[in-house]
């Protein structure tokens, strides 16, 4: 879902021709320097066989355990030194351990986002920087939504806006982060469906999301490591009835635990290697899913000609 739920994660080789950078993402308080561009590929991997149907926690024989994997290409370019844009496109591929129920696989949504730092203020030697972040992610293809948790996505185009606070007291900091995702209607493969009474239309209204989340580590040279909390609210929707399979406008609500670091290489300083995991901890009409990622980066820098 929306990174919102970390389905994907990064395997990304940067380049860099100057001095050392750490590569970024949306959600934190690092900037890429005017005429660096960040390109890469990712993988990761998730699984769950135990999960909420609305808040009761339970596991499912007939689809054992559920795997959730994808290959993201990913694009990130510093427009100058406080503003940069980033674009995005997964491939995922879903299976299941048990049952008959077969996986799908597919281009899921691209994404472009722009990630502007309008304001940083030093107080003695710490500093406080300020993110504002906006953004759409729209389906690339008529991939299959209406089968969860099968499905590779939602099929619904998103507008995302979001605000960071990032604090650096030497090489310890940390961030606050908070969006706000308009979805919009998702259309299904059929003339009528059943939420809460039935509906005569192929046409699904989709509830927003909110979601925080707050990280806590350190920035040194050629290290970075972070543990992350995150909360995704899904603001509206139903539970999965008793038995059912769960359904695109679901209430979906998570809370995660994760840790993430970066190491660059002391002897080429282009390369930056990146490994992860997370884990849902809390959640409702969700998997409590464990993933794992793993990766590098690689950026470009292209110099004026003064």
């Amino acid at each position: 879902m929306v990174k919102k739920n970390r389905m994907l994660v990064i395997i990304l080789i940067c380049l860099i021709q100057s001095s050392f950078v750490i590569a970024q993402t949306d959600n934190d308080g690092i900037m890429m320097k005017k005429g660096q561009w960040c390109n890469g590929a990712v993988y990761m991997h998730s699984q769950f066989t135990n999960y909420w149907e609305g808040t009761l926690k339970r596991d499912n024989a007939n689809m054992g355990t559920v795997s959730n994997q994808s290959v993201m290409a990913m694009s990130n370019y510093g427009i100058t030194d406080k503003l940069n844009l980033i674009a995005s496109l997964p491939y995922v591929w879903t299976s299941a351990s048990a049952g008959t129920l077969h996986g799908l696989k597919g281009f899921q949504d691209a994404s472009l986002f722009l990630k502007w730092k309008p304001y940083t203020v030093s107080i003695n030697k710490n500093k406080l920087s300020f993110f504002a972040i906006g953004g759409i992610s729209t389906p690339t293809n008529n991939y299959v939504i209406d089968f969860l948790p099968l499905s590779i996505g939602l099929g619904t185009t998103n507008v995302t806006g979001r605000l960071t606070a990032d604090y650096q007291v030497g090489i310890f900091y940390a961030t606050l982060s908070g969006a706000y995702t308009w979805r919009s209607n998702a259309k299904l493969d059929r003339t009528s469906y059943y939420t809460t009474d039935i509906h005569y239309t192929n046409i699904v209204q989709m509830p927003d999301v909110l979601n925080f989340n707050f990280n806590l580590g350190i920035r040194k040279k050629y290290l970075v490591v972070e543990a992350i909390v995150e909360n995704m609210t899904t603001l509206g929707g139903f539970d999965i009835r008793r038995n059912d399979m769960p359904f695109v406008s679901n209430r979906m609500n998570s809370t995660s635990l994760a840790i993430h670091s970066k190491y660059t290489l002391p002897f080429y300083t282009h390369i930056e290697l990146v490994a992860g995991g997370s884990q849902v901890i809390a959640g409702r009409n969700i998997g409590q899913s464990t993933s794992f990622h793993l990766g590098g980066y690689y950026i470009f820098t292209f110099k004026s000609k003064k």
